[in-house]
């Protein structure tokens, strides 16, 4: 089998995966195939970190790196077993730890998807999302299924001190889901329009040439409008490239970031809950003077025992708690900042691009209109000399 293999260290936890998870991948991008370079999307598996940046504030955020990741050049690999894909991943480090300062493996995609699993589950406030737009149902029906009655445990139980600024985020989150699907929904839809609008001038054009061959009189003005109907839906076409290959791929990743973020702030939720619903137990059991009598003399029953192991859970989970609130924050900072200037870029290169489209198909017909007025002119002055 061709591709390479994966470490002993890592394959001993792989997760179970469908082959068709593997070319799920290439599906979205028929572009792919031939070789053409991924689009790049915030934070997705294609984005890239580089050491040799241009622009001079991505240089200054560089400072603060110590490990540069950049994850492209999939390959597809077919077998007589079995046909997947992988990446190339190369890690580059300013690190003096590391024997060398760069490295460079092949890795399948669900050895990326075990990564997400092992970061979410030791890290699980946060916010990790770049693979969420290649699963093709997601989580499994267990998996759902699980997510949905902590949800309901939750809301029917409550969380007797969730912190304003965790409401206020939820709020945030819950809002900003709404928003986004919403401008990814009508943004697809002006896609969709513009591609009709497109087919409809390569239609239009040709009859244009076809009426100027029964028309001698009208036939340079009929060929000037065909002209100017094909060089605008040329234009259309490259406006709707632009737009799927820059506005689309970053609405669509925060339209499933938005799902990440609704994930995250559900296990930050569910780890508050279980603290207080230990607490709540361990209220219930013995007081704090009850186990310090007991502690002194020296004698533990069992109900003591219990006690004390669910008072040493509390602490647990009461650091767990504190834990996931702090990197929650922290990058809660971080994500905010990467969207509004993943989504600042993007919004700006379409609206350049608006502009550009516009001033052309402008500047077609103007051109039309002005040959036409000249010729007027030049007939009616031969008009009059005779």
């Amino acid at each position: 089998m061709s591709g390479a293999t994966v470490p002993a260290d890592i394959s001993g936890h792989m997760l179970d995966l469908d082959e068709d998870e593997d070319l799920e991948v290439f599906s979205k991008n028929t572009s792919l195939a031939d070789g053409n370079p991924m689009p790049n999307s915030p934070d997705s598996m294609v984005n890239q970190f580089r050491l040799d940046e241009e622009n001079e504030e991505e240089q200054q955020g560089a400072i603060n790196k110590d490990i540069f990741v950049t994850v492209d050049n999939p390959e597809s690999h077919i077998s007589a077993i079995e046909t997947f894909i992988t990446y190339r991943v190369v890690t580059r480090t300013t690190c003096s730890e590391f024997d060398s300062s760069e490295y460079e493996v092949r890795r399948r995609y669900q050895d990326f998807l075990w990564l997400k699993s092992r970061l979410e589950e030791n890290y699980p406030t946060l916010i990790i999302h770049e693979l969420a737009p290649h699963r093709k149902l997601g989580p499994g029906f267990l998996s759902r299924m699980s997510e949905t009655m902590r949800a309901m445990a939750n809301s029917v139980r409550g969380l007797r001190s969730k912190l304003e600024e965790f409401a206020v985020m939820q709020a945030y989150v819950d809002d900003f889901s709404n928003k986004m699907c919403s401008v990814d929904k009508v943004t697809n839809r002006i896609i969709k329009e513009h591609r009709e609008y497109m087919d409809e001038l390569k239609q239009y054009g040709p009859t244009y040439f076809q009426w100027a061959e029964s028309e001698e009189l009208l036939a340079e003005p009929l060929k000037g409008v065909g002209s100017c109907v094909e060089r605008c839906s040329k234009e259309t076409e490259e406006q709707i490239q632009h737009l799927s290959e820059v506005l689309v791929p970053t609405l669509h990743e925060y339209v499933l970031c938005a799902d990440t973020l609704k994930a995250v702030m559900r296990r930050r939720d569910n780890i508050q809950a279980e603290f207080e619903a230990k607490n709540e137990a361990l209220a219930s059991r013995t007081t704090d003077k009850e186990m310090a009598v007991a502690t002194a003399t020296g004698g533990l029953n069992d109900k003591e025992r219990e006690s004390k192991k669910l008072q040493e859970e509390v602490d647990d989970l009461a650091d767990r708690v504190e834990q996931a609130n702090n990197a929650l924050r922290g990058d809660w900072s971080r994500w905010r900042t990467s969207m509004r200037a993943d989504l600042k870029s993007a919004f700006i290169s379409t609206a350049a691009k608006n502009v550009d489209y516009y001033e052309k198909c402008l500047a077609v017909w103007e051109s039309f209109l002005l040959s036409q007025r000249g010729e007027s002119m030049e007939q009616r002055n031969g008009a009059d000399a005779s």
